[in-house]
């Protein structure tokens, strides 16, 4: 049974991790090429969730099969080629608070792919929840400045990795039951990273320039510490508390990619930001309520 008391350190370590997630891939953005640094840091976290991934399987005593095989390669095309790969474009874009909030309302375009995709179907709360987020992006990125043009391609870049991911999400649904969350997050990875190293080779690209004792600290912890401990913290709070439970962290995540941008980054913190961060982080709250409808109601009054 979810324990919410067990699974809140892992919430807290979600958020910390996935919350300095935007300032560091700026910090590096200055360093990597934006396709290497994804490849990097996804290699390195996927590497890092091997263990957890076969122990899984092992428990579950399953064998992945070859259409498993050809999902997950879906998935990391989906996760690791578009989406990450876009954001770590459109990171360099914009600032690092407004991406964070971006990206932190992925939720909302999951709900909406995972209608067409899985038996959660669309609903009036959804709608509600969709309007309000955003109506918080919106606000957050400050329409003023969206009717100037500042910033218009980094932020519609980073709208679209976000959608992306909402689609990775959706998707990976279909088949985590059955092969784990650590299996569907570790293969994703790699795949997604095979994907990315056959272009950077096909490109000549950088795939190791600019790897040096300055540069490596921060190219760990975003490989180690966002893109591994994140996730796998990620996954300890969903067996502990629940998915419902887990996607707390994204309520903290906006508040700390801000303090984190502020301190490192030295961005503002504007009105717009924290207005729109209150609607979206409002809109996850209540994705997350249990939604009854008036005929479930009355079903259950009937059988009381």
């Amino acid at each position: 049974m979810p324990d919410i008391k067990k699974s809140f350190p892992y919430v807290l370590i979600t958020a910390f991790c996935f919350g300095t997630m935007e300032t560091a891939l700026k910090l590096g953005g200055s360093t990597f090429d934006p396709i290497q640094l994804t490849f990097l840091r996804f290699f390195i976290g996927g590497v890092l969730l091997i263990p957890f991934a076969a122990a899984d399987l092992k428990k579950r005593n399953y064998r992945l099969t070859a259409g498993d095989m050809i999902y997950l390669v879906i998935l990391g095309i989906v996760c690791v080629c578009f989406s990450m790969t876009l954001f770590q474009i459109g990171v360099m874009k914009t600032n690092a608070a407004l991406a964070a909030l971006i990206i932190s309302a992925n939720p909302v375009f999951t709900m909406i792919f995972a209608h067409f995709l899985t038996s959660d179907k669309f609903n009036r709360k959804k709608l509600l929840v969709l309007l309000i987020c955003i109506a918080g992006l919106v606000v957050a990125a400050d329409p003023k400045k969206l009717l100037s043009g500042n910033n218009i391609s980094g932020l519609l870049i980073v709208l679209v990795a976000s959608i992306a991911f909402g689609l990775y999400t959706a998707l990976g649904k279909k088949r985590i039951a059955k092969i784990g969350g650590w299996s569907q997050n570790c293969f994703s990875f790699l795949f997604g990273c095979a994907g990315l190293l056959i272009y950077l080779l096909v490109s000549g690209r950088p795939i190791v320039k600019g790897i040096s004792l300055s540069s490596a600290p921060l190219l760990l912890y975003l490989g180690i510490v966002v893109t591994g401990i994140g996730y796998i913290a990620f996954l300890k709070a969903i067996a502990a508390g629940g998915p419902s439970a887990a996607s707390v962290s994204f309520f903290i995540k906006p508040v700390i990619a801000m303090a984190a941008a502020y301190i490192f980054l030295h961005e503002a913190v504007t009105p717009h930001m924290i207005a729109g961060a209150v609607l979206v982080i409002c809109g996850s709250a209540i994705n997350i309520i249990p939604f009854r409808s008036k005929r479930a109601s009355q079903a259950l009054q009937a059988k009381a």
